[in-house]
Parts: C-alpha cells; sequence; structure tokens
C-alpha cells in the first residue's frame, strides 16, 4: 500500500502542467475552464463511484484508477492542444474519483478481516504522508528531467509511475464475499443478496444514504470529516501566504516545504491519541490564525503546525466514521464524505478569491481558520460528531 501511495503522488508533471497548457498556446481563461472541468467530472461522479466499490471489486477500481490518469497525462504529452487537455482532466477526474472513498473501504475491510483494524488510522496517516514526499521528491526531480528531454520526457514518466501504480493496486488483498449485510453492524447481517452485479447499484445506494441518514454517528461524522477536510483545501494558496510574508521570491519555495514538511509529520503521527481530537482542532484554528496574522516568515512554522495538525484530524475523523459504517455500504458513505468536502473546498475557494478583493493572504487564512474553531465547539457540545 506504501508504495502504491507513493507512485500514485510522484508524477513529474505536477509542478509544469500548467506552464504545458501555457506553452501550448492556452491563455489564462482556457487554462482555467480546464480545472473547472476537471472539478466539475470529480463532483459529478463521485457518489456513483463509490456506489460502483460497494457493488463491484474494490481492487479493479483502483487498478483502473491510475490507467485512466496515466491515459489522460498521455494524451497532454503527445496531442497537446486543448481538446486533448479537456479529455485528460475528464479521465483524471475519473480517476480520482474511483479511488477516493474505496482504497479507505478496501484496506479497513481488510484490516477488519484479520482483526486488525486498529491500525487503519496509523497506516492511512503513513501512507499519506508518503504521498506528500512523493510530490516533494518528484518536484526536485522534474527540473533535471525537464532539462535532459522537455515536457515529453517529464510526461511519459508520469504515465511509467500510473502503469507502476496500477500494477502495485493489482497486489492489493481483496477479500469480500458475496453476500455482505445491507446495513447495522459490520460483518454483523445474515443477507444473502449478492455483492458484485450490476443489479444491486441501486440497493447499495439506498443502503448508503439510509446509512448516513439513520445510523448512529454517521451523519455527523460525516459532517465532520467534509468541513475538516473541505477547509483544508487553503493549502493551495500556501506559496501566496509565504510570499506575503516579505520573503524573496527565490524563498518561498523553502517556506512552503516547511509547510509540506508539518504535513508529512502529522501524517506519521496519525493513529495516536485520537481521543485529543477537539483539543486538536482548536490548536489547528489558532496556530494558523495566529501564524497566518503574524506577517513573518517564523509565521510559517505556526502555519505548518496547524497543516500537520490538520492532516492527523483528518485521519482520526475518518477513522471514526469508518469504525460506524457497515461493510456493504463503505465506499458510498466514504464517496458522499469526499463528495460534500469537494463542495467545501470550492465554496473555500470561491470564498478566497472574493475575499482577497478586500483582504491580504493574512486575513484570509486567519478566516479559514474559523470553521475549526467552530466545529472543536460543536463537538464538544454534541460528542457524537
Amino acid at each position: 500500500m506504501y508504495a502504491c501511495a507513493f507512485f500514485e503522488d510522484f508524477v513529474l508533471l505536477y509542478p509544469v502542467y500548467a506552464l504545458l497548457f501555457a506553452d501550448a498556446g492556452l491563455s489564462t481563461a482556457q487554462i482555467s475552464s480546464l480545472f473547472v472541468i476537471w472539478s466539475l467530472t470529480g463532483l459529478a461522479l463521485e457518489v456513483p463511484s463509490g456506489v460502483w466499490a460497494d457493488a463491484f471489486s474494490r481492487r479493479l477500481l483502483l487498478v483502473a484508477s491510475p490507467l485512466l490518469t496515466g491515459a489522460g497525462f498521455a494524451l497532454w504529452t503527445w496531442l497537446p492542444s486543448y481538446p486533448a487537455f479537456a479529455a485528460g482532466f475528464v479521465l483524471w477526474g475519473l480517476a480520482t474519483a474511483l479511488r477516493s472513498g474505496t482504497l479507505q473501504a478496501l484496506v479497513y475491510e481488510e484490516l477488519q478481516r484479520i482483526g486488525t483494524a486498529s491500525c487503519y488510522a496509523r497506516l492511512i496517516g503513513r501512507a499519506q504522508a508518503i504521498g506528500v514526499t512523493a510530490i516533494m521528491v518528484a518536484n526536485a526531480a522534474a527540473a533535471p528531467v525537464m532539462g535532459v528531454g522537455g515536457y515529453r520526457a517529464l510526461g511519459s514518466a508520469s504515465v511509467a509511475t500510473c502503469v507502476v501504480c496500477a500494477a502495485i493496486a493489482w497486489t492489493l488483498p481483496e477479500s469480500r464475499e458475496r453476500g455482505r449485510e445491507r446495513g447495522g453492524e459490520p460483518d454483523g447481517g445474515d443477507d444473502t443478496e449478492d455483492v458484485g452485479d450490476g443489479s444491486s447499484m441501486a440497493a447499495v445506494w439506498r443502503d448508503g444514504w439510509a446509512h448516513v441518514r439513520t445510523a448512529p454517528g454517521v451523519r455527523g461524522g460525516v459532517v465532520l470529516l467534509m468541513v475538516v477536510m473541505g477547509c483544508s483545501a487553503v493549502d493551495e494558496y500556501v506559496p501566496v501566504l509565504a510570499r506575503s510574508t516579505g520573503v524573496a521570491v527565490a524563498a518561498v519555495p523553502l517556506l512552503v516545504l516547511v509547510v509540506s514538511a508539518g504535513e508529512t509529520a502529522g501524517g506519521w503521527l496519525a493513529g495516536r491519541d485520537t481521543a485529543w481530537l477537539n483539543p486538536a482542532l482548536a490548536v489547528a484554528g489558532v496556530c494558523l490564525a495566529v501564524g497566518a496574522l503574524w506577517g513573518r516568515p517564523a509565521g510559517m512554522v505556526l502555519v505548518a503546525v496547524a497543516f500537520g495538525v490538520t492532516q492527523w484530524a483528518i485521519v482520526a475523523a475518518e477513522t471514526r466514521l469508518q469504525e460506524r459504517i457497515a461493510d456493504r455500504s463503505r465506499a458510498t458513505v466514504m464517496s458522499l464524505a469526499g463528495l460534500g468536502s469537494e463542495v467545501m473546498a470550492v465554496l473555500a475557494y470561491a470564498g478566497y478569491g472574493l475575499g482577497s478583493a478586500w483582504a491580504g493572504p493574512g486575513v484570509l487564512f486567519a478566516v479559514a481558520a474559523l470553521p475549526y474553531l467552530v466545529v472543536a465547539v460543536v463537538r464538544r457540545v454534541h460528542p457524537e460528531m
């Protein structure tokens, strides 16, 4: 699983694909429209992909996901044009949707089957930390590869890593049996309806939605996860915040690296003392607000702490939700949470964009910290969340 997490994010095109689009002659408006296509594809397919993962083989979806991404990168590399870029983003959006919730469901269910579900948070947290590390390594490797072979070298390497990721995903264990329960506690039912045929998809969707509405703690867990994940989307603006501290442009990557190191540390620490979720969210909110408003490079250390704690809190919230979901509805419910987090992320992007007309990055990041403080207070009143 760790190898799969590394190769999924070790994509040399990541730091330069916007430049690829611009050098192919696309305008800023056209590039922005590609990002919209990407987001809309993911939003449209997030929940259906969760239903597919509960109705069919989860491992097959995890194999298909990087192959679809690789196909999109191949289009970008060998047919650089707006239609190819758009098609590539549709494939990437589909691939992301197929993986979202599916991997978590597969891992939790397999760990539960062998009696080690308590290891889930640590395993997922470390996988996420390895993914962040892979992105940093890919960013460092992209420059020399670009110098040697240009965009085609970067694209070819990215396609190759996607193929490797798919091959590794094929080796993941999957022991799902026909006849999973339709509700209640995991492994607690005796429903004999087959899992794996298309005729069960409607039933899978009904089960998942009913689970969110009626199962104790599931609805609150979904809301908690979508808020924490969605609000963390402001990390896309960390370079802007770093530049606003007054450092030279050349020093911005170093400050971004500090924040990435914080996120990596949060992933490695996932699974420890999850009972401290409320104080952790409060600490993340305070550190993010103070660090952003400080306006000095040293404040980025507090921002790094905030994002590290947030990474830890995401895994903790996800683990609590996994513990409350029945196996048959696991991927569907996780995809609903993923859909909610995407909506929250879009709202965060829109809010940042609109707010930038009146306030600087420091103030906007401080505002983004408020949801963490609100959630901490709400969870103290409603601990079942």
